[in-house]
């Protein structure tokens, strides 16, 4: 079978679906499968790589070259990656990779693919519509105020009063629909509130603003489609006050407690919350639940991430690792549970007619 591998991407997470990528060209099971490399550029470009039959010797199998006399790649018309026994793997983070677009460009050219579908897709990456969501479900979150881009142009005072009437500093400004911590900041004061939605808006014209609380930070692993299997929680030990983008991928000031040093009580309820999220979303595949944990165990419910990293740094295949689940297996099952979705969503398709 092959594996169709999608990576890069338009949106500001490009490299670590690139760092993704490599890792799992490591470890993929070639005695059963193929994989066809597909890099999207910054620009949108579609370009068609070799096809791998064995583990690459290094990362620069990835850099695709295409406007080159000794070109890696050639460009291609995004459709044309249709065919028979292949499954693709959207390794793509962030707008453009797990927020929908790509899933319903999928399901459009009818082709199995790993992880979940359009609306959970698009729910799990809007920050906003995730919290509107869990908020139904009855799942603890912190306090937050959304806050979008036109209403803050017609009346910043309005905002600002709001955020304040309502939160107390410090808070955390997100762009609504972004991921690996692209965009966010940290705000103490109202000058600081102002300069974290500019910079939150280059990114998406929807922003969330959240009660910074004083939390340790742990995240349990989802995996499958109905049967859904959580991990026990795991934690990031940081180094730094603020886990942002230069932490978690340059300058790697982490470290991952697996499983995370809390008590029972908290452990069953972060398993049962993530489990909970993950079936209101409607997630199928796999998925990350991050929590904040505060001193006095008040469990909170960060956010859903539908395609969690993969680098060697990343918590979401550790946490696998440590229930005894290898980073090949995992990767089988994620391949076998997209067919499984497929054939479901076929035959529903089939029942129709």
């Amino acid at each position: 079978m092959k594996i169709v591998l999608l990576y890069g991407g338009r949106s500001a997470e490009h490299d670590v679906s690139i760092l993704s990528a490599y890792s799992v060209l490591n470890a993929i099971y070639y005695d059963y499968y193929q994989v066809q490399l597909v890099f999207i550029t910054k620009d949108g470009v579609w370009v068609k790589g070799p096809l791998l039959t064995e583990k690459p010797k290094n990362e620069s199998v990835l850099n695709l070259t295409w406007d080159t006399k000794d070109a890696t790649g050639e460009v291609i018309s995004p459709s044309t990656i249709k065919e028979e026994d292949a499954v693709v793997f959207p390794l793509l983070h962030g707008p453009n990779g797990e927020d929908g677009t790509i899933q319903g460009f999928l399901e459009t050219i009818d082709m199995p693919y790993i992880g979940a579908g359009v609306l959970t897709s698009a729910c799990g990456m809007d920050k906003i519509m995730t919290k509107y969501i869990l908020q139904a479900a009855g799942i603890p979150q912190v306090p937050y105020v959304p806050v979008l881009k036109n209403l803050w142009k017609e009346n910043p005072k309005q905002i600002f009063e709001q955020c304040e009437g309502t939160l107390l500093y410090p808070m955390f400004i997100k762009p609504a629909n972004m991921g690996s911590s692209v965009g966010i900041s940290k705000a103490e004061n109202r000058e600081e509130l102002q300069n974290a939605l500019q910079e939150a808006y280059k990114y998406d014209t929807r922003a969330i603003v959240e009660q910074g609380i004083e939390a340790r930070e742990i995240e349990v692993a989802i995996l499958g489609n109905e049967d859904v299997r959580t991990t026990l929680a795991g934690e990031i030990v940081k180094d730094v006050a603020f886990y942002d983008y230069n932490s978690k991928y340059i300058d790697n000031q982490i470290v991952m407690q697996i499983p995370a040093e809390v008590t029972e009580d908290v452990q069953e309820k972060a398993q049962e919350f993530a489990k909970k999220a993950y079936i209101m979303l409607g997630g199928s595949g796999l998925s990350r639940c991050d929590f904040f944990l505060t001193n006095k165990n008040e469990l909170f419910l960060n956010e859903l991430n539908t395609m969690p990293g993969f680098t060697q740094y990343s918590m979401y295949p550790s946490l696998w690792e440590k229930m005894g689940l290898k980073y090949g297996d995992l990767i089988e099952e994620l391949i076998q549970l997209a067919l499984k979705r497929y054939k479901q969503r076929q035959s529903f398709l089939t029942d129709v007619k």
